[in-house]
C-alpha cells in the first residue's frame, strides 16, 4: 500500500485494440468508469485527440455527458481539451451545460498542443495552418470570462451570455508537459496538472516553477498538483511486462508517424525492435510503472516523494478488457481506495 495516502484518478484514451472498433471501446470506457465509482477513484477524465485510429476519444464533451448519465458521483472532466482547435465559447457552453446536467461533478482541464498533427489542426480550426498556442493565455481569460460573467465592459464579447447559465461552473484545470503551462496555472491560482507519463524529464523542473510562481487566488489559496503516471498493474510482474508491450510497440509507431489501433501482446512480443527502435520506446515507455501491486506501490511511493502530488491520475493502454480492469483493482488497492457500493 502506498505510504502516502492521497485521491487516485483515472485517465482515459478509449483505447481502439486491434481487430475491435470505436463503439466497443467507448462501450468499455463506460464500464470502466462504473468500475473507478465503485473502487472510490476521484476523477475521471477523458481526452481530446484527433487523427488517431487507435483512440475513440476525439470529443470529451459528448463522452462526459454520456458517462455522466452512466455514474452517480465520480467527478468527470477533460485531460484535456485542447482549447487552440475551439472557439472559447463553445467550451465554455458545453462545460457548462455538463454542469447543468452533472452538478458539481464537472472538471474542464485544458491544454494548449493540438491532440493531433499540424495538418489535422488545420482542418479543426479552418485555417491555412495550425496554431503554435501563443494566443492561449488570451484564450482562457476569454474562456474563464465566459465561464464566470465576468468579462469586462469594453470587450467586444461582454453582451454575450454562455448558456445554460446556472449557479455552479466546472472547475478549470491547466494541463502541461513543460514549464510554460506549469508557469501559468502558478500565475493564474489555478490547479495544474503535468503529464509525467509522457515527459517525464520535465516533470520537476515544472512542479517546481507551478510552486515557485503560484498565486493564491479566489479558486485556490494554495497550489493544488496532480501528476499523470502510466501504470500496467497485475498479478505479477511478468504478466505486467507482457501487457504492456501492447503500449510499447503502440508509441513507436505513433513516434514514427505510424499510429493505429493499440496491438495485441502476442503481435508486440514477435515485432523485433531495431537498436534505433529499441531507444525510441525507452525514451517514449521509460517512465511507466510495470510491475505487480508491490512493484507498482514502490514507484509510485518514488514519483509522490518526489513531486509532492497532491493527486495522481493514472492511464493505460491494456489490449485485454479484462487486465485492463483488473489493473484498476490492483491499483485501488494499492491505494487504499475505499470500495463503494454501487447505486440501487
Amino acid at each position: 500500500m502506498l505510504r502516502r495516502r492521497l485521491p487516485l484518478s483515472v485517465l482515459d484514451l478509449a483505447p481502439v485494440v486491434e481487430g475491435s472498433s470505436a463503439e466497443v471501446a467507448l462501450r468499455r470506457s463506460t464500464e470502466l468508469a462504473q468500475l473507478a465509482e465503485r473502487l472510490g477513484y476521484h476523477r475521471y477524465w477523458v481526452a481530446e485527440h484527433h487523427n488517431m485510429p487507435g483512440i475513440a476519444s476525439s470529443s470529451p464533451a459528448v463522452l462526459l455527458a454520456h458517462l455522466g448519465a452512466a455514474t452517480d458521483h465520480i467527478r468527470l472532466g477533460s485531460g484535456g481539451v485542447m482549447l487552440p482547435n475551439h472557439a472559447p465559447l463553445v467550451i465554455a457552453e458545453q462545460f457548462g451545460l455538463l454542469e447543468a446536467l452533472h452538478p458539481g461533478r464537472i472538471d474542464l482541464g485544458l491544454g494548449r498542443a493540438p491532440g493531433s498533427d499540424q495538418i489535422t489542426a488545420a482542418a479543426l480550426r479552418r485555417e491555412a495552418k495550425g496554431s503554435s498556442g501563443d494566443d492561449f493565455p488570451d484564450q482562457l481569460a476569454q474562456l474563464v470570462g465566459f465561464l464566470n460573467g465576468s468579462l469586462p465592459d469594453d470587450h467586444p464579447f461582454s453582451r454575450i451570455h454562455a448558456l445554460p447559465i446556472g449557479a455552479a461552473r466546472p472547475d478549470v484545470w491547466l494541463l502541461g508537459s513543460s514549464g510554460y503551462s506549469a508557469q501559468l496555472a502558478g500565475y493564474l491560482g489555478l490547479p495544474f496538472s503535468f503529464a509525467h507519463h509522457f515527459s517525464p524529464d520535465n516533470t520537476l523542473p515544472a512542479v517546481k516553477l507551478y510552486r515557485s510562481t503560484f498565486r493564491p487566488s479566489e479558486r485556490l489559496r494554495e497550489p493544488l498538483l496532480m501528476v499523470g503516471v502510466a501504470v500496467v498493474c497485475a498479478d505479477t510482474t511478468e504478466e505486467a511486462r507482457w501487457l504492456h508491450g501492447s503500449a510499447r510497440l503502440s508509441m513507436l509507431r505513433l513516434r514514427t508517424g505510424r499510429p493505429g489501433p493499440l496491438p495485441s501482446p502476442e503481435e508486440a512480443a514477435g515485432y523485433q525492435l531495431s537498436p534505433t527502435e529499441k531507444l525510441v520506446v525507452s525514451r517514449a515507455t521509460g517512465s511507466h510503472l510495470v510491475g505487480d501491486p508491490e512493484t507498482v506501490a514502490a514507484g509510485l511511493d518514488e514519483l509522490v516523494e518526489a513531486t509532492g502530488a497532491d493527486e495522481l491520475i493514472v492511464t493505460n493502454m491494456i489490449y485485454d478488457h479484462a487486465a485492463r480492469l483488473h489493473s484498476y483493482e490492483l491499483l485501488a488497492e494499492v491505494g487504499g481506495l475505499g470500495r463503494q457500493e454501487q447505486s440501487a
